[in-house]
């Protein structure tokens, strides 16, 4: 059994994680810059470490980083949020101390950009919509002429929370504001069904994958509610674009599946991170071993009871279902769910969830922005050097 570290211990994907590993009889330890998070309350870790804020002091982090991994004998370190990109700046100076699970800055740069994960996707030839890369008011009215349906979004963004869908072109030229050091992409809008993926790989090859439907979301973005979906389409296209990328890492996709008899699913961005897809795939028992074993069978979802985020379910779901006068399907869905942060024995998250989401309240308001974007205030990266 192994010495683990997991970095960002504030989102419920990495409470899953150490659970799992933890479950298989791994030492789970914990690095974060949040005081009091989620995944810091659980017994599946054995200790937790207060690092530097990566955004705001990435060196340091990186420093603590190393001081850990030598202190505790790590062998794996796992980063799992927006962290991962200055994980993968120190990347060689901490993989001479473990294994890190992650590519190097460069490559994460290509995925994370959405304009250019979607032109290296295409160079590939893969399916992905048509997308321009917005710098300008010219670039704007150019996209708005080429679609008269389009999608609007930062190359740099997370949770769709600054995504326009449909935007009405009076009011866009007003509120949006790309330029050559903060560009955006425009999207030809693409009706179908949406679906997410996330997996884990070694050099181009899956050890585990899953796909899901996005019926309930925190906002337009987040999946709160998870079900797989054997999907074939979108596992052959995540298959092509690992190999042919050689990633290794954690990666998730975001779909569009279109209606009819081709049924083509184009990928409109990429997360080379963890994503709330882990909890399909942690109750598996050999879900530890995709990230220890490059030749092990892809592992899929065991079959079990819906997992979902039940707070975001009644924070943001119930509302939702309000709204869409769609009570019973919402209803049907959280019945039918089950938590993933509650564990009977293993409590404390519960508990602990409610004291981040105050936290991230409180700096949203102190800061004008939403609580989901202020959960990762410290740890987002936007294509900084």
């Amino acid at each position: 059994m192994a010495n683990i570290l997991l970095t960002g211990g504030r989102a419920p994907a990495t409470l899953d994680l150490a659970r799992s590993f933890h479950a298989q009889g791994h030492t789970v330890f914990l690095a974060e810059s949040l005081a009091g998070s989620l995944t810091a309350a659980s017994n599946a870790i054995r200790a937790t470490f207060i690092v530097p804020p990566p955004r705001q002091q990435p060196a340091a982090f990186v420093q603590a980083l190393a001081e850990i991994i030598r202190q505790q004998r790590i062998a794996l370190l796992i980063p799992t949020c927006e962290e991962i990109f200055f994980v993968a700046m120190g990347r060689e100076k901490l993989a001479a101390l473990c294994t890190v699970f992650t590519e190097p800055i460069e490559q994460l740069r290509l995925l994370h950009d959405k304009w250019t994960f979607i032109q290296t996707a295409r160079a590939m030839g893969l399916a992905v919509p048509e997308t321009q890369r917005i710098e300008t008011e010219a670039d704007l009215r150019s996209a708005f002429a080429r679609w008269p349906r389009l999608v609007l979004k930062p190359v740099y963004s997370r949770f769709a929370s600054r995504t326009l869908i449909l935007p009405p072109l009076s009011t866009t030229f007003a509120s949006l504001c790309a330029s050559p050091t903060s560009p955006w992409v425009a999207q030809e809008y693409l009706t179908g069904q949406p679906i997410c993926t996330y997996s884990v790989a070694h050099a181009g090859r899956l050890t585990a994958h899953t796909a899901y439907r996005s019926d309930f979301t925190a906002g337009q973005g987040a999946t709160i509610h998870f079900q797989h979906a054997e999907h074939s389409a979108s596992l052959a296209w995540v298959k092509r674009f690992v190999e042919a990328f050689g990633f290794t890492g954690q990666i998730a996709f975001d779909f569009i599946e279109e209606p009819g008899a081709g049924r083509t699913v184009w990928a409109i961005e990429c997360n080379p991170r963890a994503t709330s897809g882990i909890h399909l795939l942690a109750p598996a028992p050999h879900f530890p071993d995709a990230f220890f074993d490059p030749k092990m069978a892809c592992l899929f979802p065991p079959a079990q009871p819906t997992p979902m985020l039940g707070a975001a379910m009644l924070l943001y779901g119930l509302p939702a279902a309000l709204k869409k006068q769609s009570l019973s399907r919402w209803w049907q869905a959280f019945r039918s769910g089950q938590d993933v942060i509650f564990r009977r024995e293993d409590a404390r998250p519960a508990f602990a969830q409610w004291r981040s989401l105050l936290h991230f309240v409180a700096l949203g308001w102190r800061h004008k922005i939403t609580p989901l974007e202020a959960s990762t205030l410290d740890i987002e990266w936007n294509g900084e050097i």
